[in-house]
């Protein structure tokens, strides 16, 4: 793909600006075109949850153009949005984490992530076991919580892994902190990652420690992902080789291989909300790449409507402390990576479309309509940093100033 000039835009010096996306993990907000081919017929998390409970009350994201950009029961179109807004389309195969975060990145993939309905092959088990020196039970299809429930104390008996997958192109693998010693979960899944190439290059290895006792057993925060390397060259490398700090809020670093970027690790959003604004209230330049996860992680997985909608409150109440915090040379831009609606049966990721707001002392309020791919952030976060870019994706930087 042909490089793209930068854009030309007003005053400051590109090398001491700022910007940062906030990835609102999993929150959706309807049908993409493709929606029924991967089986999300009706997801619309952001649309359903806030019909499930007859409304939900986001005024600050409201005043950015969410109502807008997407219909959300209680939230109406702002008469004059101080945002820009907009909704972008997946263009890439898959619909989990990394697809989603790479595609915001930039890099498109051609075929998803494998994922495994019936568990894995013996010849994945067989080779985590010999390699590990532990056998594996479970190796199954299943929510975190159940299967723990179900195998913690076969695992108390024998040392076996507990590996298990979900409709995700993931392979997790739990175990109890005072039976296996964390260092050595973290090895396995180490040796896991290395094992996992084509035909079985899951997208992530996820270590998933767990306490407690028979009938009262709870993950811990002590989880790792695992990610397999980005295939091509993303917007962090893009920003690494122009000298542009970047930094992580959350498992960022994780999805990314650590290339490119490091992460300050969060348990919750509240965390990842406060770690924002270290940033914002550190750095003097360059690029922030935050992901808040419990509304994919703690009530999209788990059907949870009231949570997800208590979550999305939460963060709007936490927004206007963001929106102050901000330089007149930075932008903010909040998104999500895919859908997770707790209202349908399904209790893992949709393949939906995602809001686009932005933020910013010279931001014009206005519709940036539907972008074709998610990869116009990563084109636009570039171009606000005066780099050509090569990857997926048109920047809209000139939408968003006053000519």
């Amino acid at each position: 793909m042909a490089a793209s000039p930068p854009t030309v835009v007003p005053s400051s010096d590109p090398a001491l600006r700022r910007a940062l996306v906030v990835v609102l993990d999993g929150v959706g907000c309807g049908a993409a075109p493709d929606t029924d081919a991967y089986g999300d017929t009706g997801s619309d998390t952001l649309g359903n949850v806030a019909r499930a409970v007859g409304g939900v009350a986001l005024p600050n994201l409201g005043r950015l153009g969410l109502g807008n950009a997407t219909a959300v029961q209680g939230v109406p179109p702002a008469a004059h949005p101080v945002g820009g807004y907009g909704v972008m389309l997946p263009r890439s195969s898959g619909k989990d984490s990394t697809t989603g975060h790479w595609e915001i990145a930039g890099l498109h993939l051609d075929r998803p992530f494998p994922t495994y309905p019936q568990g894995f092959p013996p010849e994945v088990i067989d080779a985590f076991a010999q390699a590990t020196g532990r056998p594996v039970i479970a190796n199954t299809v299943a929510s975190g919580t159940a299967v723990i429930a179900a195998y913690a104390e076969e695992q108390q008996r024998t040392g076996a892994w507990i590996v298990y997958t979900s409709a995700d192109s993931v392979f997790q693998v739990a175990a109890h902190e005072a039976w296996i010693p964390l260092d050595e979960l973290y090895r396995a899944c180490e040796l896991a990652r290395h094992q996992l190439v084509a035909p079985h290059d899951v997208s992530r290895v996820i270590a998933r420690p767990f306490t407690g006792t028979p009938g009262a057993w709870t993950r811990t925060a002590n989880r790792r992902d695992y990610s397999i390397q980005p295939p091509g060259t993303t917007l962090l490398d893009v920003l690494e080789a122009a000298g542009v700090p970047r930094a992580g809020v959350g498992k960022v670093d994780d999805l990314f291989a650590g290339r490119g970027i490091q992460s300050r690790h969060t348990h919750d959003n509240a965390e990842g909300v406060e770690a924002i604004h270290r940033w914002l209230d550190t750095a003097s330049r360059g690029f922030c790449f935050a992901n808040l996860v419990d509304f994919d992680q703690q009530y999209g997985h788990r059907n949870d409507v009231p949570g997800f909608a208590g979550a999305l409150e939460a963060f709007d109440r936490a927004l206007p402390s963001l929106l102050a915090a901000l330089r007149e040379d930075d932008l903010l831009f909040i998104t999500a990576d895919h859908g997770n609606d707790p209202t349908t049966p399904s209790t893992d990721h949709a393949r939906e479309r995602v809001p686009l707001l932005v933020a910013g002392a010279r931001v014009r309020g206005g519709a940036l309509g539907t972008r074709e791919t998610f990869s116009d952030l990563g084109a636009t976060v570039a171009d606000w940093f005066g780099q050509s870019w090569r990857g997926h994706g048109c920047s809209f930087l000139p939408e968003l100033f006053h000519t």
